[in-house]
Parts: structure tokens; C-alpha cells; sequence
């Protein structure tokens, strides 16, 4: 008889059956997605209102506002995925 290796091998201590918190999850999500909303429209709005040879560039309240865009993104993706999961899990 032949056995099987599984295809990754677990290096911690964790069980097999191992999930992750889903309503932790769910409550940083929904904390910080409008939190890094916000924040991206304050940066977009102070970049946009800003002088040309001001003491934080343009380019760097852009650049602020591009990277709370990413996570405000990514946190609202992580927001879905979280409740579908709670709906066929829960």
C-alpha cells in the first residue's frame, strides 16, 4: 500500500484543523476600513490644497495617500472575504 505525503509540511505546533479568528478578523476590518478611508481622503485633500514648495511635498502626501488607498483596499477585500466565510461557517 501506498501512502501519501502531504503537500506541505506544517513546521509549528498547530493543529491540522488550525482557523483563524474570524471575528477578530471582522472587527479589525470593519474598524480600520473606514479609518484608512478616511485618512486617504484627508492626505488626497492636503496634497491637493498644498503649496507647491511647501514643507511636506505634494509628492509625499500623494504618496501617503496612494499607500492608505492600498490598505484601505486591502482592508475592505479582507471585509468581504471575512463575511462570506462567517456566512457558510457560522
Amino acid at each position: 500500500m501506498r501512502t501519501t505525503t502531504p503537500r506541505r509540511w506544517r513546521s509549528g505546533t498547530e493543529p491540522s484543523t488550525a482557523r483563524s479568528d474570524l471575528k477578530l478578523r471582522y472587527l479589525l476590518s470593519l474598524t480600520f476600513t473606514p479609518l484608512f478611508a478616511l485618512s486617504t481622503v484627508g492626505f488626497a485633500v492636503w496634497a491637493a490644497l498644498s503649496p507647491a514648495d511647501g514643507a511636506p511635498s505634494r509628492g509625499t502626501l500623494t504618496g501617503f495617500a496612494v499607500a492608505l488607498g492600498l490598505l484601505t483596499l486591502f482592508a475592505a477585500v479582507d471585509l468581504v472575504v471575512v463575511i462570506r466565510r462567517r456566512r457558510t461557517e457560522l
